[in-house]
């Protein structure tokens, strides 16, 4: 180190009550204290920014703060990062481990663990640091399983367990763990069940909200002074939508029942749905907003109201393809009938359908266009083929197997990251009610089966890579699929979902289209020309 060298010094705080962290001695005050009084000692050391997550656990790093400091060592502002222990940094060992001993070094950052006696210019890390890792997690680990059975016993006590209340409700000042009714949103929810109750949709209903200028519950909250944020929300959406009003016409929290423990979350896994029979269900722990008959009467229409639709003739073969380039929503698809009785359809953006210019433009873009810019592109790439076919031929040009394996099993693995994608993103295009059941029934199916071919093609790749087998370059699965599609005339479902990736959807019919096969069969052509040219 030399003498002169100025280190502009980061100070990492971090408290957790879910990591067991002990409240007096890990206290945030006493960190700080403790941290900025070190560094006041050390020599050539400049207090840069004191970085504060709490509330935030360590068992992951995806921290609003952690994630300001790493920027700014990324930018050069920061090259030593001091913290009290340990355990402050982080409880995941892996990333832990990555953190000091890959990224740190690399972007040239001193780092100190004031109490573990741990400063990385002095010394290397000696080899306890990944066993004081492991415990650390482990310690977590043990905390988070007791803490998870006291939370589960308080719900099944009827005893609100959460961050954020539904809409309508708030937490009791006298006691967190009992709601009460929030009166202005409250009377909001009175109205949404009353308008439909009276015959008003679902959509009307949100447009009307929207015009009367009332928050939507994300931004009421946030309005609120609620560090709110809803994950399942796109970030550009602050105002009433479909959705939203269909889950408040469901939420059984709304007659008086505490509903909670829909999602679970282990360490190192995000969140996941739990099957409806294993929700925790408490009857009669809060004042309801809703009496009973509005309640029971709402339920019945609810089952009642869906689209009786011909599935064949309104079958939107790009659902969960198409997106507005401006707001990210889905489009929808829309018709109007000419003269002769026959209907034309044209995609519209979702936003725009559901609620007007003032939130999004149209985007308009027929279906006939669509269908022919698509069907074209598909038959130059199959005339490609066809070209680089003969020229292979020609040149008795010979692929290496084993190339053809792992490329091929790098393709299906991203077809099947992509099919888990589309499955999901057609559920939300059905909660949102751009298609019908029927269809989201029809396509979930389509993407079960998909999903588990291209598991079974992963298996059987991933075993011709390691013995180094592979067939003709031209019997990979997707140029064959190109190969027999040389005649196009129609396009189906069936095409789409395997020839596409996305299609976005810009003002004036302008659009970008993403295929499937794109970098594959560029890098494709580029090996074959260039080993032709050899020959």
């Amino acid at each position: 180190m030399k003498k002169s060298e100025l280190f502009y010094t980061a100070v990492y705080i971090r408290l957790s009550r879910e990591d067991g962290d002990k409240e007096e001695s890990d206290s945030v005050g006493n960190q700080r204290r403790l941290l900025t009084e070190y560094v006041s000692r050390m020599e050539n050391f400049l207090l840069y920014d004191t970085y504060v997550d709490d509330g935030y656990t360590g068992t992951s790093f995806d921290r609003p703060s952690f994630k300001r400091m790493i920027a700014d060592i990324e930018e050069g502002k920061v090259n030593c990062v001091v913290v009290k222990d340990l355990s402050r940094f982080g409880r995941d060992y892996i990333d832990t481990g990555r953190y000091l001993e890959r990224v740190f070094p690399e972007l040239g950052v001193r780092f100190i663990s004031v109490s573990d006696g741990i400063d990385s210019i002095r010394q290397t890390y000696d080899m306890l640091l990944p066993i004081k890792n492991i415990f650390n997690e482990q310690y977590a680990r043990d905390i988070s399983k007791k803490i998870q059975a006291t939370v589960k016993s308080k719900q099944k006590a009827g005893e609100f367990i959460g961050s954020f209340t539904s809409y309508g409700y708030k937490k009791s000042p006298a006691d967190k763990n009992k709601l009460i009714i929030d009166e202005y949103a409250a009377e909001v929810v009175r109205k949404v069940f009353r308008l439909y109750i009276g015959g008003m949709g679902k959509l009307s209903i949100a447009k009307l909200l929207n015009a009367e200028g009332i928050l939507c519950p994300s931004e009421y909250k946030m309005a609120n002074g609620e560090n709110y944020k809803n994950c399942n929300r796109l970030e550009s959406t602050s105002y009433w939508t479909y959705s939203t009003i269909n889950a408040m016409l469901k939420n059984e929290m709304y007659r008086g029942t505490m509903v909670q423990g829909k999602k679970h979350q282990q360490m190192r896994s995000r969140q996941k749905l739990v099957d409806k029979e294993d929700w925790i269900i408490v009857k009669g722990t809060h004042e309801p907003i809703i009496d009973l008959e509005t309640w029971e009467k709402t339920q019945k229409l609810l089952s009642k109201r869906h689209r009786d639709m011909g599935l064949e003739e309104n079958k939107n073969i790009f659902a969960g393809f198409i997106i507005c380039a401006d707001c990210g929503r889905a489009m929808m698809k829309n018709f109007w009938k000419r003269a002769d009785g026959s209907k034309t359809y044209s995609f519209y953006c979702g936003t725009y359908k559901r609620h007007g210019k003032g939130y999004c433009t149209p985007h308009r873009l027929p279906f006939q266009v669509l269908e022919k810019i698509i069907r074209n592109d598909l038959r130059v790439i199959i005339n490609n083929v066809n070209d680089l076919q003969r020229l292979v031929e020609e040149q008795h040009f010979s692929y290496p197997k084993e190339k053809i394996a792992e490329k091929e099993l790098v393709r299906v693995k991203d077809e099947l990251e992509r099919v888990q994608k589309l499955k999901k993103s057609v559920y939300e295009d059905y909660k949102e009610g751009i298609i019908s059941k029927e269809e989201y029934v029809v396509y979930r199916e389509d993407y079960l089966k998909k999903e588990e071919l291209y598991k079974k093609q992963t298996e059987t790749l991933e075993q011709k890579w390691k013995e180094s087998v592979a067939g003709d370059i031209f019997q990979t699965p997707w140029i064959k699929r190109l190969l027999e599609m040389k005649d196009i005339e129609k396009l189906d479902r069936v095409e789409i979902v395997e020839m596409v990736d996305q299609i976005v959807v810009y003002e004036n019919c302008k659009i970008k289209i993403r295929y499937n096969f794109g970098n594959e069969l560029e890098n494709l052509f580029l090996d074959v020309y260039q080993e032709s040219k050899v020959v």
